[in-house]
């Protein structure tokens, strides 16, 4: 038997499961330890024999999101993604550096972010700073948010249509509804998940790690428990500097190249800060991600 291009749904300590062209499920293992390890989304060529299932091949990725683990070594998490989806919602209130986390990622690898304002059947009729000032910044970097609730039609259907096709990855913090809405898009995510569990062989070990759903209406959502917390420590200070244009820019225009930004004369940080052109939490945020990865 020998499967050609079939897709990895979950990666799982020393095995992974594979869905041939018919949505079945293989439980397959890689040829050796020392071959690469698929992760979620990749696409692969598989045999099995009498024993098992085998990796043969990992087809080349159009990108691979990682994330630092406590050592700072980065671990593949999902591959071949074609849009971050970070969902916030008015409760818990969204973590702005969590947020920049992922633009920061999204930015690095040239995959497209949308937000989705989730909930918005409890947000406050007037928004909040913290709300107009993410608009502000979605609105100068080009970044889509949209909002929208379960409890309305439309804006499910909105999100539908902007991603329609596109493998999705749902990021965020808990509780802001990412599993709500992959059952909203995909009906049948319960059925699929107890599917899992019994090919895998391990219950819900294996249906809490980042899973690839197949969308009726083309596409994927892509889930991952191991993205609401983000380390940035594999990536560059220059992948930082592309998330923050306007602060990045600033810093060119200092008089000094290894100018502090604190009391030295001309500073454009400083001047930009006092004049409004820069949010000063998008600073603290800056300075914070660049010592993370080095900067």
């Amino acid at each position: 038997m020998d499967e050609t291009g079939s897709r990895v749904i979950v990666s799982s300590g020393n095995h992974c499961l594979v869905a041939d062209s018919s949505g079945a499920l293989h439980r397959c293992h890689p040829r050796s330890r020392r071959a690469p390890r698929p992760v979620c989304g990749d696409r692969v060529d598989w045999s099995a024999d009498a024993t098992a299932g085998w990796i043969d091949a990992i087809r080349p990725r159009t990108n691979l999101i990682e994330r630092g683990d406590f050592r700072g070594r980065p671990r593949g998490l999902a591959a071949n993604i074609d849009r971050i989806v970070v969902v916030i919602a008015p409760q818990p209130a969204p973590d702005a550096l969590l947020i920049d986390r992922y633009i920061v990622l999204g930015e690095a690898l040239r995959i497209p972010l949308l937000i989705w304002c989730h909930k918005q059947d409890l947000a406050p009729s007037t928004p909040t700073g913290a709300m107009h000032a993410l608009r502000t910044r979605c609105e100068r970097q080009g970044i889509v948010l949209m909002t929208g609730s379960l409890l309305s039609d439309d804006g499910l259907a909105h999100l539908r249509t902007a991603t329609r096709h596109e493998a999705l990855i749902l990021v965020g913090q808990s509780g802001v509804g990412k599993s709500s809405i992959t059952q909203a898009l995909i009906p049948t995510a319960s059925r699929r998940i107890g599917e899992i569990s019994a090919t895998s062989g391990q219950g819900r070990h294996t249906t809490s790690a980042t899973t690839w759903f197949e969308r009726p209406d083309g596409g994927a959502v892509v889930d991952s428990p191991g993205v609401r917390t983000l380390r940035l420590d594999h990536l560059s200070a220059s992948d930082v500097d592309a998330a923050y244009p306007e602060i990045a820019a600033a810093t060119r225009r200092c008089r000094f190249n290894d100018c502090r930004h604190g009391h030295e004369p001309a500073c454009a940080i400083r001047q930009g800060l006092e004049s409004g052109e820069i949010d000063a939490g998008q600073w603290q945020r800056w300075q914070r991600l660049r010592e993370e990865t080095g900067g």
